[in-house]
């Protein structure tokens, strides 16, 4: 295969590279609040990352939400708490279990 020189500021070819082989990249989306008082805010805007992905083409999984990537959230301990309770054994406090 010969160079070949490309429009848009891709390399030229070179080995088994060819720039008429690159594609965007849609990847992820990531957000993250590790730190401040708890907030509804955070699952919103993990809702609305999902729904900006579903030009992926996959979604099929959950049409309301995105491609079934889903949201990986903190269990409110108060919550967690009180549903094991009715499950009839009890969490420890939520202090022992918090990570730094």
């Amino acid at each position: 295969m010969t160079d070949i020189a490309v429009s848009n500021g891709l390399p030229l070819s070179a080995g088994l590279y060819d720039p008429r082989q690159e594609h965007d990249a849609c990847g992820i989306g990531f957000v993250a609040k590790p730190q401040g008082p708890a907030s509804h805010d955070i699952i919103l805007k993990g809702i609305e990352v999902l729904i900006n992905l579903t030009h992926r083409g996959a979604c099929g999984c959950d049409p309301r939400t995105g491609d079934g990537a889903g949201i990986l959230i903190q269990i409110p301990h108060k919550f967690f708490a009180r549903e094991c309770a009715k499950l009839g054994f009890t969490l420890p406090p939520r202090e022992s279990t918090a990570s730094a």
